[in-house]
């Protein structure tokens, strides 16, 4: 498995402190708002809304906060207006790194993403100056321990999915953004246990990092993923495991 999904992977398995999962609600509550001002309040016509429920769900965030955040988008209820936004910038090392964030105040957010960089080293970059090293995807992640890996890769690849990767406890599964729905489904009825599912930016190609540029950038991505105003970060790094495991303790 690539550097940063790995770290993903560490990540969600770290022990959620009481602040770390408030500062979770807040990105799934505004996913949910702009998902529902979007495309309306039906998660079954509303494939991004039925994402972030579930994603929600995952997190057990009570029932009344997302109906409140749905409500919240459709303009029942009043509230925040948020917009999405997106940066690109190049981390220690060359990583290249795509951020994702939703803001009620872009000025704001520019700032406080920029001070990030001037701690961590990098610098933010134009429109589209990391932006084409990626490609949007579906990605839906299985416990492997739970799971048979032929029974797995033969629903997973019935529903439209492009590739199925083991890497430890782990299945990996990539599909085109529109299959992710089908293929979370067809895993579901086949009884196999589906750690999560959303909508990512993967690499096509990976940047070794090492040393002193490893340890500044996972610490780079963790102020980044801390900031309540930033909804996903994506970068292209790889790095090994001895270096991760020494900043992620």
């Amino acid at each position: 498995m690539a550097g940063h999904s790995k770290w993903k992977q560490i990540k969600r398995k770290k022990a959620v402190t009481d602040q770390k999962r408030g500062a979770v609600f807040t990105r799934l509550i505004r996913e949910i708002t702009i998902a529902a001002r979007q495309g309306g309040g039906d998660p079954d016509g509303n494939a991004r809304l039925r994402t972030a429920i579930e994603a929600a769900k995952a997190e057990n965030m009570p029932l009344d906060n997302i109906e409140r955040a749905i409500k919240k988008g459709t303009g029942e209820l009043e509230g925040i207006q948020y917009e999405e936004v997106t940066y690109e910038a190049y981390g220690p090392g060359g990583a290249a790194i795509f951020i994702e964030a939703t803001t009620d105040n872009a000025n704001r957010t520019v700032a406080e993403i920029r001070h990030v960089f001037t701690r961590f080293g990098g610098n933010l970059g134009a429109a589209n100056s990391v932006a084409w090293m990626f490609d949007r995807k579906a990605q839906i992640t299985v416990d492997a321990t739970k799971a048979d890996e032929d029974a797995t890769l033969e629903a997973a690849l019935d529903a439209g999915a492009e590739d199925v990767i083991r890497d430890g406890d782990t299945f990996l599964i990539t599909a085109p953004p529109a299959q992710l729905h089908a293929v979370q489904d067809r895993l579901k009825a086949k009884k196999i246990p589906v750690q999560g599912a959303e909508i990512a930016m993967l690499p096509k190609s990976h940047v070794k990092i090492e040393g002193k540029d490893a340890q500044h950038l996972l610490r780079l991505i963790e102020a980044l993923e801390e900031m309540d105003d930033v909804a996903k970060v994506h970068s292209n790094f790889d790095i090994d495991a001895e270096a991760m495991a020494a900043v992620t303790g």
